[in-house]
C-alpha cells in the first residue's frame, strides 16, 4: 500500500465524516441560535427551553436527510471494497 493511497483513504474518510454529519450539526446550530435569541429577547433562563428543541431539530435532519446518507455510505463502502485488491503488497 503506497503512502499516497494511505491520504487518499484517510483525506476521503474525513470528508465523508464530515458530510455525513453537516445537515444534523446546521440543524443543532440553527435551532440553537433562535431560542438563545428567543431568551435574550424575553430573559428566560432555562436549561430545557435550550436543550429540547435542538434534540427535535436534530431528530427531524436525521429522519429527513437520512436516505441520502444512507446511500451515500453505501456508495463510500464500495468504494472503500475497491480499494481492498489494490491494497495487497
Amino acid at each position: 500500500m503506497t503512502p499516497e493511497l494511505v491520504v487518499q483513504l484517510a483525506r476521503r474518510t474525513f470528508e465523508t465524516a464530515m458530510l455525513l454529519s453537516a445537515p444534523l450539526l446546521i440543524a443543532s446550530l440553527a435551532v440553537g441560535l433562535l431560542v438563545s435569541v428567543f431568551q435574550a429577547v424575553t430573559s428566560i433562563n432555562e436549561a430545557t427551553l435550550a436543550f429540547a428543541p435542538k434534540i427535535i431539530a436534530v431528530m427531524v435532519a436525521m429522519i429527513i436527510f437520512f436516505p441520502w446518507m444512507m446511500s451515500y455510505m453505501g456508495d463510500f463502502t464500495r468504494e472503500i471494497y475497491s480499494f481492498i485488491p489494490t491494497m495487497r503488497r
